[in-house]
């Protein structure tokens, strides 16, 4: 203790449990600090999966659906995965056959950005399904020839 006085730093037990206990001089703040800054950095890498969700009427306009298309491509090109659901009120649940063809349409006008990760389902008085973000396909590169600069082979 008489060390870490004269050195103007900390004494931080590091291993309590061993036989004898571990000390280490240090500066106590800078090390709080630094494990901090490390934390943070570790969060920051750390990919969050965010489940997002955006909602219909089964009597919902053609532009208003447009609309909430182009809302569910901005979500998935985030990296999100959307849950398009398509809400229920009174007598609407009767026909759930226009939810199914409402969800289909938006699978089907996002089928190349999105995969479907869940099909229908019927959850209180909401449908839903979860659209994923596809992933893109590697890009292989073309192989060219010293003599034939167009890559044809010719």
């Amino acid at each position: 203790m008489q060390l870490a006085r004269d050195h103007d730093l900390d004494l931080v037990e590091v291993a309590p449990n061993s036989v004898p206990p571990v000390c280490r001089l240090l500066d106590y703040g800078k090390f709080r600090y630094l494990q901090s800054t490390k934390e943070k950095e570790m969060r920051k890498t750390q990919k969050t999966n965010n489940l997002r969700e955006v909602r219909f009427r089964p009597k919902i306009g053609l532009h208003d659906i447009q609309a909430k298309e182009r809302l569910v491509h901005r979500l998935l090109s985030a990296g999100n995965k959307v849950k398009v659901s398509v809400m229920f009120r009174g007598r609407e649940i009767d026909h759930p056959e226009l939810a199914v063809k409402l969800l289909k349409q938006v699978n089907d006008v996002l089928e190349d950005e999105a995969k479907l990760e869940q099909p229908p389902k019927l959850e209180g008085r909401f449908m839903s399904i979860i659209l994923a973000p596809a992933k893109a396909a590697p890009v292989k590169p073309v192989e060219v020839d010293e003599e034939d600069d167009l890559g044809l082979g010719l």
